[in-house]
This record gives C-alpha cells, structure tokens and sequence, in this order.
C-alpha cells in the first residue's frame, strides 16, 4: 500500500518572500490559496500578462507584480516558488533554477516537479487543519476541507483560548504539564 510520506508544516508567509511566476487562471487560484490562508505573505509575481482578477486581487494585498518574461535573476532572495505557466518547458526551467539555489519550489499540476504541494486547509481562528493527497487528488482534498469546515464548531477558536490561558496557570515540569492538558482535554475525543 501506498503511504503518503510528505511531512505537514504550517510557513510564517509573512516572513518568507515568496515568488509566483505566470499570470492566468492557475496563478490566481495560488495567490488566492495563499492569501486565505496568509493574508499578510510576502509574495512578487511575475508574468508577461496578468489577468484582470489577479491584477485586482494583487493590488488588493500589495503584492508585487511585475510585467516580464521569466528570468532566474528573479529568484534572488525568494524562500519558495510557485511556477504556474502553460509554457512546460519555462516551468521546468524554474524548477532547475530553483534547485541549484536550494528554493522550494512547486511546479503546478507537476508533482514531479514539486518540493511542496498546496493542499486543503480549514482555519476556524487559531485552529488550521492542513490536508495532503499526496498530489493525487485536489478534488478529494477539497472534499475533505468542506467537511471539516462544516463539522468542527466555530467556537473552537475560543477552547483554545481558554486551554492556552489554563495552561499559563499549570505548575510543575514540561512532563506533569502535558498529563495535566492530556488528562483535561481528553473528553475532546470521547475517551
């Protein structure tokens, strides 16, 4: 059996610079995915036509855009690349470019050209779940976030609230901490 090995982190997107190359529909979807969930990212588009959307959403959130073929001097000082063109061999190219720099990178729709794949994410305040298909099925994934969205409460932002302050109140080691919280916490999933 197939096991999906890819290892969930969530990225400080304000921190990183992040760089979309292309302009069409597929890197609207990107910019809007990031966004979302990230409002405050740091990102630069490049693209030598932006559609109106974009254009409209980029303005929106400050993001960079700049009119022009796809250079790899346009990779200087960026953590993570999204390559969203039609052009095969121009995204192929961002990703050998990306690789000799040590740049994540994700190359749409190319999961063998991808470092990081983009996938469902369900935020309800403090509360972000991430889901992976592995880069096989989006659609699923979508599925699955329409659930979750549906099926946790919106109220759970304000549980984690009051479990970070009852925790600033605990005393005794990291050890004794975790029991505690584990011990108080466990009527979450019925045990």
């Amino acid at each position: 059996m197939e096991q999906n090995e890819l290892y969930p982190i969530f990225l400080k997107t304000h921190q990183l610079e992040t760089l979309i190359v292309g302009g069409g529909f597929v890197a609207l979807e990107k910019l809007s995915f990031l966004l979302k969930s990230s409002p405050n990212s740091k990102v630069t588009m490049v693209s030598p036509f932006f559609r109106d959307e974009t254009q409209a959403l980029a303005n929106k959130f400050g993001i960079k855009m700049i009119l022009d073929n796809y250079q790899n001097s346009y990779l200087e000082g960026k953590h993570m690349v999204v390559a969203t063109t039609d052009n095969v061999a121009v995204n192929v190219q961002v990703y050998k470019d990306c690789k000799e720099r040590n740049i994540l990178v994700n190359v749409a729709d190319n999961p063998p050209y991808c470092d990081f794949y983009m996938g469902g994410i369900v935020t309800k305040g403090n509360v972000k779940i991430a889901i992976s298909t592995n880069g096989k099925s989006p659609t699923t994934a979508k599925r699955l976030r329409q659930f979750f969205e549906d099926v946790i409460p919106d109220n759970i932002d304000d549980l984690v609230k009051n479990l970070n302050e009852y925790r600033k109140t605990i005393k005794g080691n990291f050890e004794e901490k975790v029991e505690k919280l584990n011990e108080f916490t466990k009527s979450l999933v019925g045990k």
